[in-house]
């Protein structure tokens, strides 16, 4: 597979963007460094003794400096090629964030291989289809369910041929001719690490900024993932911009854990420190992450909108039971800010505070950063969706511009970023220095330049569908675009709701409101072709319960809680109230909660938390039908 960005008609040149950027003097140091491992490379030597990764092991940090980051990550390398890979071969890593994550995937980049990662949510059968898709090499594994799930399906791929395990718990004694230990091949590495460094460094010479860096497989809402291939250049590209808008440096602190498998963790986990210098933190599991943030108070905070809207409820939740003089402090604080926020968030600056508003902003939002652990935060960012405009205010108002972003896979992470200071309600942010966006058929926006990726893994056929014949990325999502380069992200195209009266509606829109109420963690709306709107709701299980023992609604287990009178009430009066922000037309006249707590796992959510809204249709069908019963009659 060619790993040159192809368009349906030949191969496109980002070289052409980088004259541009280079002439327009926006590139300085990174044009010298060509690519990612060269970089990383040099940053390893710059910064030897500093500390680079910070990892949560039974409560207590352990920290590598940037020099062992890159005598580990080259111990990989070596051992990797010890084993027979070649240049342009695949690996693959299955497990959560954590140190080992980065040594195989910039200790094979160096080498020359490609990576790529797999949600550690995934069936068997979703891990068969990517090391068989990828044709994946080396497998590298987290733990023992990690491992079973590989030995399941190996044999339907073909060119797997080591599975290497970073933990070695209830694998004692374990004896597979394809299976070694994570601690095994580093060891192997650093052995080799005095005779074979040049080999090393010969490999990261012979990179170029045109080569394959790594694929990321799309989570699939449609249909089985796709392979994006993410070239060298747009790595740089993004680095630069990381530079470019991320108020931090070097020794600054973030915090990973997103799936590292999703182009955005990716970015901020591995290549942005690269550029910025950071410190990343890994949490102990999944479970820790709230106390974790807490307890290191990171610089950069990156998540999508529905973590920030946690971190919102959170602050609701615990001022209900805070002292009078707490809550009263945080009402008063909120209402004398409310006319500077609104400035704010209409991208004019703010507007100076009286001594008594500063005063109650000192005493109560003050401790809300800190009871959040967001006191140090200088670069707050949010994209992958639509972010409720009363949830941005919300931030201001405790001193933090929460900033939107756009970008996707197929972008190699952004396109677009709103600046310091710059906050535009709505709007996603000004397109990236160096890129062109223009709207197509459709409203469609389309995007060109060196972050847009190289095509699909083996699939020319889509990736002529993504990339048309001149460069342009055909993004799925209709928007606008203003004349100084901010950029609107409406819905994506095949979402908008056509309702039977002929009304298009941006369901986003609608399902951003709702899931701004604390009771509510997710919402898909239904009407398309239907004569009204109604919508299935997923409710937050922590805030609805303590609503429930408040008012001493009797529950048994989740499906009770969603059935209960009160509760069904409870989430009738949030939607009555998010109504009387919407036209007639957009106003929710039916509801219905979902009974199952969903996770990762289950077949209606994306990995990283989205509803899949043709999977929710067509198993919730029933259920929906029950909202239309004239129009269900009328069929039968």
């Amino acid at each position: 597979m060619s790993a040159t960005p192809m368009t349906a008609s030949g191969p496109w040149n980002p070289m052409d963007f980088a004259a541009r950027a280079a002439q327009a003097g926006e590139w300085g140091e990174f044009l010298g460094h060509e690519t990612p491992a060269r970089l990383f490379r040099a940053r390893c030597r710059e910064w030897a003794d500093r500390p680079a990764l910070r990892h949560k092991v039974h409560g207590l940090w352990q920290t590598s400096t940037w020099g062992q980051y890159y005598e580990r990550a080259r111990a990989v390398g070596l051992a990797l090629a010890d084993l027979g890979l070649a240049r342009g071969d695949r690996i693959c890593v299955l497990a959560e964030n954590r140190p080992e994550w980065l040594y195989a995937d910039l200790g094979g980049q160096c080498m020359g291989f490609v990576g790529n990662g797999i949600y550690p949510t995934s069936s068997p059968d979703q891990v068969r289809h990517v090391l068989a898709d990828s044709g994946t090499v080396v497998l590298f594994v987290e733990n023992q369910e990690q491992l079973d799930k590989v030995l399941q399906v190996r044999g339907e791929c073909p060119a797997l041929r080591a599975v290497v395990v970073m933990d070695r718990e209830g694998l004692r004694g374990f004896q597979d001719p394809a299976v070694m230990f994570f601690d095994d091949l580093i060891a192997r590495g650093l052995a080799m690490g005095a005779e074979r460094a040049a080999a090393f460094e010969a490999s990261i010479d012979a990179s170029r900024r045109e080569d394959l860096a790594f694929l990321v497989y799309t989570s699939g809402t449609t249909g089985a993932p796709k392979g994006a291939m993410i070239m060298n250049w747009s790595l740089m590209f993004q680095m630069h911009t990381a530079a470019r808008y991320f108020e931090v440096g070097p020794g600054d602190k973030s915090l990973s854990f997103l799936p590292l498998c999703h182009i955005a963790e990716r970015m901020a986990t591995v290549f942005s420190p690269l550029s910025v210098g950071l410190i990343v933190h890994f949490p102990e599991n999944a479970g820790t992450v709230m106390n974790d943030i807490r307890e290191v108070a990171p610089h950069l905070v990156f998540a999508p909108p529905r973590f920030w809207e946690k971190m919102y409820s959170q602050v609701e939740l615990f001022m209900r039971d805070a002292v009078a003089p707490a809550r009263w402090a945080y009402r008063q604080a909120r209402q004398a800010l409310e006319v500077s926020v609104q400035a704010q968030a209409e991208g004019r600056p703010a507007l100076p505070l009286s001594p008594w508003a500063r005063l109650l902003q000192w005493l109560a939002l003050r401790n809300v950063k800190a009871f959040l652990g967001l006191q140090n935060v200088r670069t707050a960012l949010t994209g992958a969706a639509p972010v409720p405009p009363d949830l941005i205010r919300w931030f201001l108002a405790c001193g933090i511009e929460l900033r939107e972003s756009f970008g996707m896979t197929e972008t190699s992470g952004g396109a677009s970023i709103t600046p310091r200071g710059r906050i535009r309600l709505g709007w996603a942010g000004e397109r990236l220095p160096g890129t062109e966006v223009r709207l197509g058929a459709d409203a469609e926006l389309l995007v060109r330049g060196p972050n847009v990726f190289g095509g699909y893994w083996n699939l020319p056929e889509r990736t002529a569908e993504a990339l048309d014949t001149e460069g342009w990325l055909h993004t799925g999502d209709c928007g606008e675009v203003a004349e100084d380069g901010f950029l609107a992200i409406r819905d994506r195209i095949k979402d908008i709701i056509i309702t039977s009266g002929g009304k298009n509606i941006t369901p986003s829109h609608i399902e951003n409101l709702l899931k701004f109420s604390p009771y509510i963690t997710d919402a898909v709306v239904i009407g398309d072709g239907r004569k009204f709107l109604s919508c299935l709701v997923m409710i937050d299980q922590e805030h609805v319960a303590r609503h429930a023992q408040e008012q001493q609604v009797p529950y048994t287990d989740f499906a009770s809680l969603t059935r209960a009178p009160a509760i069904v009430d409870l989430v009738r009066s949030e939607i009555e109230r998010i109504n009387g922000q919407l036209a007639r037309v957009e106003q929710i006249k039916e509801f219905r909660i979902i009974a199952e707590l969903l996770t990762a796992e289950d077949e209606e959510l994306t990995p990283t938390m989205k509803l899949k809204r043709k999977v929710i249709a067509r198993k919730y069908a029933s259920l929906i039908d029950t909202m239309y019963p004239a129009e269900t009659a009328a069929q039968s």
